[in-house]
């Protein structure tokens, strides 16, 4: 049972479950089958049939997907980037244009400034800790703005709050993707924002296990992103489902940890002798930590820095750490690193990074859920 008084860790076990329970089953079981008998529904979208992501295991995640951030719909999808895409595609047209934040994910910024334009579809960064800025690049065609709440892997805090109000002040559509954050540290609907994107690969899952993605927020838009994706063909297997279901009923005591330990393991790095830089907002020393205090309400498992001895001694830290994985991703049990250079951002010129403070040489660590004093210690042993 649920009802939107329930906090956040009830919400996150129970909203979406089906009532009464299909045969009694304490979960929702895998409906492995590509069709469902129908007597036909208004229109297209309304067959039901696995492509249009309207099965019983999709339907119970949107559910459980919008109780978490408080927001009308939800909408589950094969990846982040099926989400991300569909989203951009469905609220832009041939002829709009977007503003866009400068620092973000490696794979949006190449799919804005590779693939929109193919489309028809123009854009602008914009600075995104400068709002005042902002206004200036609009035009007659603007129809909507993203942000990332957490950038990726600078964890720049973008003025979330003006971002929002400047979509509603100018009649745009608000996107963030708010993957670093998890609904549990930052809920963009209780902010104003019109879609909220994640990759479920990420903490909504926590197990490294599947790829998927979703868009919460506004019923009308989720719809609207929905039918975009039917067609694109982006739905997320009922395996999937299953298993992102799954995960997000641990998400809440997931972050905690998350949340306490990548604070910790900052703030060690930040004192350590051979560490030059550290980004994570839950230091004091942050750029924008007032504006963190204000909007989060935890910090994430995500951090970066960079080490002495620039691109050499980034090398040697990461062949010297034996808990963390060598591997891109983030967001599950285990703690991973790698360099943004090399993996994420890969696909952007170095002068754009090189511009963006992206270097060669920064670490991106994904803090898991090991004993802090162990990540400590070996972290410790790989700075010698």
């Amino acid at each position: 049972m649920h009802n939107s008084t329930h906090r956040l860790a009830t919400r996150a076990i129970h909203a979406g479950e089906p009532e009464p329970r299909i045969m009694g089953s304490v979960t929702v079981p895998i409906f492995q089958s590509a069709m469902f008998e129908t007597a036909g529904g208004e229109g297209y979208h309304d067959i039901r049939y696995i492509r249009l992501n309207n099965t019983p295991n999709h339907q119970a995640l949107h559910a459980k997907l919008a109780a978490m951030e408080g927001a009308e719909a939800g909408l589950v999808a094969a990846s982040g980037m099926a989400a991300i895409t569909s989203a951009l595609l469905a609220v832009l047209s041939t002829g709009d244009h977007l503003l866009i934040q400068d620092s973000l994910y490696g794979g949006t910024h190449d799919f804005v400034t590779h693939d929109l334009p193919d489309f028809g579809i123009s854009y602008d960064f914009i600075d995104a800790d400068d709002a005042g800025s902002w206004k200036g690049k609009l035009k007659p065609t603007t129809r909507a703005i993203y942000v990332e709440a957490m950038s990726n892997p600078l964890l720049q805090v973008t003025d979330l709050k003006a971002a929002a109000a400047f979509a509603k002040e100018n009649g745009l559509v608000s996107l963030i993707d708010n993957t670093f954050a998890s609904p549990v540290n930052f809920r963009p609907a209780e902010w104003g924002f019109d879609l909220s994107l994640h990759s479920c690969t990420k903490y909504l899952n926590g197990h490294s296990d599947i790829v998927a993605g979703a868009a919460i927020g506004r019923k009308d838009l989720v719809e609207k992103v929905r039918h975009k994706l039917n067609h694109l063909g982006g739905s997320l297997d009922p395996h999937a489902c299953f298993l992102l279901d799954r995960g997000i009923k641990t998400l809440v005591v997931r972050m905690k940890h998350h949340n306490e330990s990548a604070l910790t393991v900052a703030r060690f790095l930040e004192g350590h002798a051979a560490v030059a830089r550290v980004n994570y907002p839950g230091l004091d020393s942050h750029p924008r930590r007032r504006r963190v205090e204000e909007l989060f309400d935890g910090f994430s498992g995500m951090l970066s820095f960079e080490a002495k001895g620039g691109l050499k001694a980034a090398e040697r830290f990461i062949e010297r750490v034996t808990i963390p994985i060598k591997a891109p991703s983030l967001g599950g049990v285990e703690s991973l690193v790698t360099q943004p250079a090399r993996t994420s951002h890969s696909g952007m010129n170095p002068e754009d990074r090189k511009l963006l403070g992206i270097s060669d040489s920064l670490i991106r660590v994904s803090v898991g859920l090991e004993a802090t004093e162990d990540l400590i210690e070996d972290f410790e042993q790989a700075l010698k």
